[in-house]
């Protein structure tokens, strides 16, 4: 199994609605659950920090960006175990539309199937804002 913890995958939608309402939704951590589930099935803001429950990872911490005028949503997930993993995301405007664009870093301990496995399920939470942005 060949690791290169160098890797980086930037996973892109584009979406049918105007960057600023794509942005307010989703830069609302309340709406998450909804649309981004590799985060977790629920999120809560307890004693200054939203804890989200993971199936897979457990229940981590979330830092969010703070709202910004630059479509920034990036945000940063510790672990359990301590480890904390930055997530770049951007809402780019595109004419009457706009780009959704994670950047997917490899972690050092990621195998090639692992990489890919998170690829296709932030894949799957950009279709899914994708949907709910377009049906609005």
């Amino acid at each position: 199994m060949e690791t290169n913890t160098s890797t980086s995958r930037h996973i892109s939608t584009h979406i049918d609605r105007p960057a600023n309402e794509v942005y307010d939704y989703a830069s609302d951590p309340t709406n998450w659950p909804e649309w981004a589930h590799g985060l977790g099935s629920s999120i809560e803001k307890i004693d200054g920090q939203w804890i989200a429950e993971s199936t897979s990872l457990g229940r981590v911490v979330v830092a969010f960006a703070e709202k910004n005028e630059f479509g920034v949503l990036d945000h940063d997930v510790t672990l359990p175990s301590g480890e904390v993993i930055h997530n770049p995301v951007r809402v780019i405007a595109d004419g009457a539309g706009c780009e959704v664009v994670f950047t997917l870093r490899r972690r050092p301990e990621m195998s090639d199937e692992d990489f890919q496995r998170d690829a296709d399920a932030v894949l799957a939470d950009l279709t899914t804002l994708k949907r709910l942005m377009e049906r609005a």
